[in-house]
């Protein structure tokens, strides 16, 4: 009953307060108002219209500038700013082609020990475990995976060197 009757008041403070967002969030807190009024009111100290009327319009005064706060306090980055930020990822992932590129020569088994040991972190005794092998087997893929990949990389050394001295940059 009350709400019905005060309902046009509610209503009537938020268009005053030229409120056009959340409109259906100000009138509950306008209902609140309402409700606080009624439970606080001394009949001997006046109107409820009156009392009411300025119990809901500072109530919905007090949370437009929590609001009003909150969105100065809070900037949200516009969709441009996210589109700007690479992926960490995209890096991971173009690391591990490049890595990959360096491992064309491993075996299956040597690069097995080299993903467990740059992926997962895992010991030489972990892969060991995990594959079930010996550790000596590991340690031998271990040793060979680096003397192919060392190999290769002093060939991309002496070819750079080979393309600088005759002014070539290596691609």
């Amino acid at each position: 009953m009350l709400v019905t009757k005060y309902e046009p008041m509610i209503y009537k403070i938020i268009h005053s307060l030229h409120i056009y967002k959340n409109r259906e969030e100000y009138y509950q807190i306008g209902l609140i108002g309402l409700w606080e009024a009624s439970t606080r009111f001394d009949p001997t100290k006046g109107n409820f219209m009156n009392y009411a009327y300025s119990i809901v319009k500072g109530k919905i005064q007090t949370e437009m500038t929590k609001s009003r706060l909150h969105e100065e306090r809070n900037i949200y980055a516009k969709e441009e700013f996210w589109e700007g930020i690479e992926d960490s990822n995209s890096d991971m992932a173009l690391e591990e082609k490049l890595l990959l590129s360096y491992c064309e020569t491993l075996s299956k088994k040597q690069l097995t020990w080299l993903m467990y040991t740059l992926r997962s972190n895992l010991t030489v005794k972990e892969i060991a475990e995990k594959e079930g092998v010996s550790i000596s087997a590991v340690k031998a893929w271990r040793t060979g995976a680096r003397e192919k990949m060392k190999s290769r990389m002093d060939v991309e050394k002496s070819v750079g060197a080979r393309l600088a001295a005759y002014g070539l940059e290596p691609s």
